[in-house]
C-alpha cells in the first residue's frame, strides 16, 4: 500500500517547522578584570553552546522568542549567568566582564599578575620598554635594570643572569624558543636583538627556579608576547641611531590578524665616539612578522617569521689609551691597517597550532624551523707604542707620548664561516580538573652545523717573534741550537660538521589548595631529555638527564599583602654546540650536561605608600654546579674548554622597589649581592668570568606638573668590575684582577606633541594618533667604563700590562616616535 500526504499538510509541516526553528543570534566579546579577552570561555544554553576564540570573541545562536539563560563560565572565573528573550533573526550584542573566581579561604581574589606573582615571574611593561633610553634600546635595555641581571656592554643586548653565561638564558616568543648567532664576538657587532618591541604586548621574566615546563637552561627565562591588533594602525621610530617601523590588522570577520615590522640599526654613532678611530660601515637589518588565522572557534593557526641581514664592514686607523695612575701615566698608541668584514645572515619561520579542545582541554603545536649563516673575515695589523705620558701642564704637547719603553705588533687573521640549521617540533597540552592543573609537553629537535673555523695571532715584540709558552717549543739557547720553524703565537684551524638530534619533554602539577585559614599553591614537575652527537670523523655519544623542580607559595591570613615562595629543583643544560668545541675549534661529543641544584626562597609585599601602590620583592638564592664547563669571557664571545673538569657556587640575594613614585608612572630601584666561584681540577676557588658582586640600579619616570606632556626618563646603573680575564695560554688562576667599576646613566627627555587627550584639528596632525618628539643622552656623566683588556708586553720592564678596552663615552641622539 502507499502512502502520499497531501500537498497542504507538507506546506502546514514546511511552516510549522520554520516558526518553530526560528532563531536569534547573541555576541560579543567575553573580558576579564583587567580587561583582557578570556580564552576558552563556555556559553551555553541547556545542551547547547560554544567557546570564546583567541581575542575572547563567542556567537551563539538561541531559540527565538522565548526566555533562554545564557550561561557564561571558565576555570578561575565566577560565572555569569543572564537572561534573554529575543525576537526572530534577531542579532544582539553582549559583553560581559567576568570576575576572578574566589580562591579559598579568606576571600583572596587571584588575578593572571597575582599567578605570576606566585611563579616568581617579573612582568615588564612594553611601554616602559619602549621609552627607557639605552644605548641599545629595547627588552633587554630594560631587563638590565633588573636585579640579578648583568651586563657592562651597553653595545651588547647579551646579559648575564645570577652568576650564569649569556648561553644559560631561554628565550621565547609566543612559546617558541628563539635563538641568537654563533660567532658574534664583541658588541658592535651584534646590530639587532631578536625581540622587536614595537611587536611586543607582554614580557615575563623568571631569573631562577623555574617550572619544568620551561626548557634546558641553567639561568633564566624571558617570554615574550607578541600583540594581536585589534584594529588597523602603524608605528613609526626614527633616531641617529637607526629606525623602526610597524604596522598591524584586523580582516573584517575578525579570522585574520596580523603584524610587521621592519627596523635598521646603524651603530656608527656610537663607535665613532670610542678611542679607536674607524671607518665604519654597519648595516643591521630585519623583517618579523606575526600572523594567526581563526579556522574555528576553537583551532588557531599561527605564523612567526623572521629575516635579519647583518652586515658589519670595520676598518680601524688609530688608537690612543691612557691608563696608569695620575703619578705615573702610561699611554698606548696603535697604528692599525686591514680592515674586517662580517656578515651574520639569520632565517627563521614557526607555525603554531593552538586546538582548544574543550574548556579543560587546549593542545598546542609548533614547528619551526632556523638558519645562520655567518662570515668572520679580517686581517689586522696592529703596530703598538708603549710609553710615557707628557704631565707638565701648560706644554703643547700635554698628554702626548714623549718617552717609548716598548714597541711591538700584532697581526690577526680569520676565516671563519658556520652554515647551522635547526629544526623543531613540539606538541603541549594544558589540562584542568578541578583545581587541578596538568601541564606536559614532547619536542624534538635536529641540529645540522658546518663549521670552519681558521684563524691565527703573530705578536712581536722589539723585532722579535713571540712564540706560543708551551713546552714543546722551549728555547733552551745558546746552549742548544733551536731549530724549530716560526709558529704563530696562537692558531687554530678545524672543519667540523656535526649533527644533534634531541628529544626532550616535560609533565607538571599544579594545584591551589588551603592550610587552615592561608592559601598555597603547589607544582611539581620533571623534565628529561637525550641527545645524541653524531658526524664527520665523530664518535656517536648519547646522554640522558632528568630535572625534577618544584614550587610552594604561601599567602599568610594577615592584614598586610605578603606573599613567600620557595622553588627550585636540579637543572640540567645539555651542551649546545658551541659548549662542544674547545679552544682548538675541536669537537668533543662526550661533552656532559652542566648541572645546578636552585634553591629560591622568595617575598612579595605590596603595600601603600603616599597613597600609591608599591611592591617589594626579594629574593635569596643558592646554586650548586657540577660538571661545570669552564670558559673565557672576551667582550661578549664565549669560549669554552670543552670538558667537564669544574665545580662551581652562586648565591646572592636580589631586592627590587617599584611603585608609582610620580603618580601615574612606575619606577623601581633595585639592589643585588652576586658571589660566583669556580674550582677547576680541584686547585682551589677563582672569581667566574661573571662574578659581579654588587649591582644597584635605578629607573625612573617623571613629568613637569604645569606641563605633563614633558617627560622625563632616566636610567642609571652601577655595577663593581667584572675579572679582567686573561691573555692567550694564561693560567686563570693568575689572573684575578678585575676591571673598574661599571657606572652608567641615561637620560631621555621627550614631548607629547599629540595623543588622545591632545585634539588633532590641525591638518598636517591628524594622521597620528601619537607623537612624540625627544633628545636622548648616553653617559651622561661621561665614565670611561670598560668591558676587556689588552695584554700588552713591555721588554723594557719585562711587564705585561692589562690596558682596558673602553666603551661608549657621552652621546646624544634625537628620536622621533609616532603612531597612525
Amino acid at each position: 500500500m502507499k502512502t502520499t500526504l497531501h500537498p497542504l499538510l507538507l506546506t502546514l509541516f514546511f511552516i510549522s517547522t520554520t516558526v518553530l526553528s526560528q532563531q536569534a543570534v547573541v555576541k560579543g566579546v567575553i573580558l576579564n578584570e583587567e580587561n583582557e579577552p578570556v580564552v576558552g570561555a563556555s556559553v551555553s544554553y541547556g545542551t547547547e553552546g560554544t567557546l570564546s576564540d583567541f581575542n575572547g570573541y563567542y556567537l551563539v545562536e538561541i531559540p527565538a522568542n522565548e526566555e533562554v539563560t545564557l550561561t557564561f563560565s571558565h576555570v578561575g572565573h565566577k560565572k555569569v549567568q543572564v537572561t534573554l528573550n529575543l525576537g526572530a533573526n534577531e542579532d544582539y550584542e553582549l559583553n560581559p566582564v567576568m570576575n576572578t573566581k574566589v580562591e579559598q579561604i579568606a576571600t583572596v581574589v587571584i588575578s593572571g599578575r597575582e599567578r605570576k606573582r606566585v611563579e616568581g615571574i617579573t612582568t615588564l611593561s612594553p611601554e616602559a620598554i619602549r621609552k627607557i633610553p639605552g644605548a641599545n634600546a629595547g627588552v633587554e635595555n630594560l631587563l638590565k635594570s633588573l636585579p640579578g641581571v648583568n651586563s657592562n656592554n651597553e653595545l651588547s643586548t647579551q646579559y648575564a643572569v645570577r652568576g650564569g653565561n649569556y648561553d644559560e638564558n631561554l628565550v621565547y616568543v609566543n612559546e617558541i624558543e628563539v635563538y641568537r648567532p654563533f660567532l658574534i664576538r664583541s658588541g658592535q657587532q651584534e646590530g639587532l636583538g631578536f625581540v622587536n618591541s614595537d611587536l611586543t604586548s607582554n614580557v615575563d621574566f623568571s631569573a631562577g627556579g623555574f617550572q619544568a615546563k620551561y626548557g634546558d637552561k641553567l639561568s633564566s627565562v624571558l617570554d615574550i608576547t607578541y600583540r594581536r591588533p585589534a584594529d588597523l594602525s602603524a608605528t613609526a621610530d626614527l633616531s641617529l641611531l637607526g629606525a623602526s617601523v610597524s604596522a598591524g590588522g584586523i580582516s573584517n570577520n575578525g579570522r585574520l590578524t596580523g603584524i610587521v615590522g621592519l627596523r635598521y640599526r646603524d651603530n656608527s654613532l656610537l663607535v665613532d665616539a670610542k678611542q679607536t678611530e674607524t671607518n665604519f660601515k654597519p648595516r643591521f637589518a630585519d623583517a618579523q612578522t606575526y600572523f594567526t588565522y581563526k579556522f574555528s572557534n576553537k583551532f588557531e593557526l599561527g605564523f612567526l617569521g623572521n629575516i635579519s641581514i647583518n652586515d658589519y664592514d670595520y676598518q680601524p686607523l688609530t688608537r690612543q689609551t691612557n691608563f696608569g695612575t695620575i703619578a705615573d701615566p702610561i699611554a698606548l698608541l696603535v697604528f692599525y691597517e686591514g680592515q674586517e668584514q662580517d656578515r651574520y645572515n639569520t632565517y627563521f619561520g614557526a607555525f603554531k597550532g593552538t586546538y582548544v579542545a574543550s574548556e579543560n582541554y587546549t593542545a598546542k603545536f609548533i614547528a619551526s624551523a632556523y638558519q645562520t649563516t655567518e662570515q668572520e673575515y679580517y686581517d689586522i695589523l696592529a703596530e703598538y707604542r708603549l710609553g710615557e705620558v707628557n704631565t707638565n701642564i701648560g706644554d703643547e704637547d700635554l698628554g702626548e707620548v714623549e718617552f717609548t719603553e716598548g714597541i711591538g705588533g700584532q697581526l690577526t687573521h680569520a676565516r671563519n664561516d658556520l652554515d647551522a640549521l635547526i629544526f623543531n617540533a613540539e606538541h603541549k597540552g594544558t589540562l584542568n580538573i578541578d583545581e587541578n592543573t596538568i601541564e606536559y609537553g614532547i619536542k624534538y629537535t635536529h641540529e645540522d652545523i658546518r663549521d670552519r673555523v681558521q684563524e691565527y695571532e703573530i705578536i712581536d715584540s722589539a723585532g722579535f717573534s713571540i712564540r706560543p709558552p708551551i713546552p714543546d717549543l722551549a728555547n733552551d739557547q745558546p746552549y742548544e741550537p733551536f731549530t724549530s720553524p716560526i709558529v704563530p703565537y696562537t692558531t687554530i684551524r678545524a672543519q667540523n660538521d656535526v649533527q644533534i638530534d634531541r628529544v626532550s619533554g616535560y609533565a607538571q602539577w599544579s594545584r591551589r589548595t588551603t592550610l587552615g585559614s592561608n592559601d598555597v599553591w603547589l607544582n611539581a614537575g620533571v623534565r628529561a631529555h637525550n641527545w645524541n652527537v653524531s658526524g664527520d670523523g665523530i664518535e656517536s655519544t648519547s646522554q640522558t638527564v632528568f630535572s625534577p623542580r618544584g614550587q610552594v607559595s604561601l599567602k599568610p591570613d594577615w592584614d598586610m599583602d605578603m606573599l613567600f615562595r620557595l622553588s627550585g629543583g636540579l637543572y640540567h643544560q645539555p651542551p649546545f654546540y658551541r659548549e662542544l668545541r674547545d679552544s682548538t675549534g675541536t669537537v668533543r661529543p662526550g661533552v656532559k650536561a652542566q648541572q645546578a641544584v636552585h634553591i629560591v626562597l622568595g617575598n612579595d609585599y605590596s603595600f601603600k605608600l603616599w597613597g600609591r601602590p608599591f611592591r617589594l620583592n626579594s629574593e635569596l638564592y643558592y646554586k650548586s654546579l657540577t660538571d661545570v664547563n669552564p670558559y673565557t669571557l672576551e667582550n661578549v664571545r664565549i669560549r669554552y674548554r670543552a670538558n667537564n673538569n669544574a665545580v662551581a657556587y652562586a648565591y646572592g640575594l636580589d631586592a627590587r622597589l617599584a611603585g608609582e613614585f610620580v603618580p601615574g608612572t612606575e619606577s623601581w630601584v633595585s639592589f643585588g649581592y652576586l658571589k660566583t666561584e669556580e674550582n677547576i681540577d680541584d686547585r682551589g676557588y677563582i672569581f667566574r668570568p661573571t662574578d659581579q658582586r654588587l649591582k644597584f640600579a635605578v629607573l625612573f619616570q617623571d613629568y613637569v606638573k604645569i606641563i605633563p606632556d614633558l617627560k622625563m626618563y632616566l636610567n642609571l646603573v652601577y655595577n663593581t668590575g667584572l675579572p679582567g680575564g686573561s691573555p692567550s695560554y694564561a693560567d686563570p688562576y693568575d689572573y684575578q684582577v678585575r676591571l673598574p667599576d661599571y657606572k652608567r646613566a641615561d637620560l631621555g627627555v621627550s614631548y607629547v606633541i599629540v595623543n588622545d587627550d591632545k585634539l588633532r584639528d590641525s591638518g598636517w596632525l591628524k594622521p597620528f594618533k601619537e607623537l612624540t618628539i625627544g633628545a636622548e643622552i648616553f653617559n651622561i656623566f661621561d665614565v670611561q667604563n670598560s668591558i676587556t683588556n689588552t695584554f700588552v708586553r713591555d721588554v723594557y720592564t719585562k711587564v705585561q700590562y692589562a690596558i682596558p678596552n673602553y666603551l661608549t663615552p657621552r652621546v646624544f641622539n634625537v628620536r622621533l616616535t609616532a603612531k597612525f
